[in-house]
């Protein structure tokens, strides 16, 4: 089958992973895959769809990502709708396309139906676009009105809708009452080839850690909702209840994806590192700037455990990438970490309070056994449950069973 992405901005971060592991999941079942999207930067986007792995289409890059700062989900939504029209009447024409799979934004799906040969429409819901920003004024929340009425109405005529837990799925059915449909959970997975090479080139380290150093590892977008700060906090709370030489062998390092263009990105940034100096940690911190995969991914190696603190993250692809290295995680209790981490058994699940992150960060460092035995519990956990196979063979299904579906109603 012919089955076209379509994505607004293919970046860097875990919706952005999921959509190219989906790809790749139904590429290797035979599938003819591609990519359309509004942004593509080849210096800011995952390693598939620069090196031939993917076809990648960018659309409407020059149409505006704000109004004067504002108004950037208004733009998004734009810029979606001109990728949907694009698509009916440009790429639809050229060769029959079987299956869009589109996610995010809802509002190109009953433009994806005028195409001529009626292609099925799958949607990922990360989660209600609705959610993802604060209230704000009075003023925010009637331009947000039409928004989120779009979103409702289209995203229920799309033909099948998955989600990336049961937490999500949750908020799905709360937020959209007036859907009836019930969203098929499809975890997301890794494509855990990439995650098996262990070279690396050596220019790109930039950090040495002694066998003394107890690391620690945050993997984040510089976005406030990630909140790093916690990170920050917990690791001068740390202070307080270990040895001084365990303080002092005991550093952090902020992996967070940056874009420069994304004003959020470049304010936050410059508030961690702020909250850094006011905590008076700046010594044992280390900021980096959206790190290379594998960069990332040795890092991970060389750390104690990873500090996931979002707080009712959706999913979190990031636990499954530390778990599956062998290393535990240290997350928020809530959402969809709750779904992935056993408390106790592949890392620890506390309430969002930099004292329990430090009492579990402590852990670590009085036993350096534990980390070992916990990561291979978390490597079993995500081989089992969160495999790459398992998320093909079932997205596959879903595609196919979404096209077989309407042959049988057509006839």
């Amino acid at each position: 089958m012919r089955i076209l992405f379509v994505h607004p901005d293919l970046g860097i971060g875990g919706a952005e992973r999921l959509v190219v592991d989906a790809a790749i999941a139904l590429q290797n079942k035979g599938h003819s895959v591609s990519f359309l999207t509004n942004h593509h930067n080849p210096n800011h986007c995952f390693d598939e769809t620069v090196n031939g792995t993917l076809k990648v289409e960018t659309v409407g890059d020059w149409l505006p990502r704000s109004v004067f700062g504002k108004c950037s989900a208004f733009c998004a939504y734009f810029r979606m709708v001109y990728a949907a029209l694009y698509t009916v009447f440009f790429l639809s024409k050229a060769q029959k396309i079987d299956v869009i799979f589109c996610d995010q934004i809802s509002l190109g799906i009953p433009i994806f139906r005028l195409a001529s040969n009626q292609p099925k429409i799958l949607f990922y819901c990360h989660f209600p676009d609705q959610l993802l920003s604060a209230q704000g004024s009075v003023l925010k929340h009637y331009y947000r009105m039409p928004l989120n009425f779009l979103e409702e109405k289209t995203t229920g005529q799309a033909d099948g809708v998955l989600v990336n837990s049961k937490f999500t799925r949750r908020v799905f059915k709360e937020t959209f009452k007036s859907l009836r449909m019930m969203p098929e959970v499809l975890y997301p997975s890794l494509n855990t080839v990439a995650f098996d090479d262990t070279t690396i080139d050596r220019k790109e380290i930039l950090l040495q850690f002694s066998a003394e150093n107890y690391v620690f590892l945050s993997v984040n977008r510089y976005e406030r909702k990630k909140n790093i700060g916690l990170a920050l906090k917990a690791v001068k709370a740390l202070e307080k209840i270990v040895s001084k030489m365990e303080w002092e062998r005991t550093v952090l390092v902020v992996a967070g994806g940056y874009d420069s263009r994304v004003e959020e990105n470049v304010e936050h940034f410059n508030e961690l590192v702020q909250l850094a100096g006011d905590l008076g940690i700046s010594h044992k911190v280390t900021f980096l700037q959206s790190p290379s995969d594998k960069y990332k991914t040795w890092l991970m190696r060389q750390s104690e455990a990873l500090l996931y603190t979002p707080q009712n993250e959706h999913f979190g692809i990031v636990p499954l990438e530390s778990m599956y290295l062998r290393k535990p995680v240290i997350a928020v209790n809530s959402g969809g970490p709750t779904e992935t981490i056993i408390h106790e058994s592949t890392g620890f699940l506390c309430e969002q309070n930099e004292n329990e992150f430090a009492e579990a960060m402590a852990k670590f460092i009085r036993d350096r056994t534990l980390s070992d035995c916990m990561g291979e519990m978390g490597h079993k956990r995500v081989r089992s449950t969160f495999s790459f196979e398992a998320f093909t063979e079932k997205l596959d299904r879903i595609v196919r069973e979404l096209v077989v579906d309407s042959t049988k109603k057509v006839k």
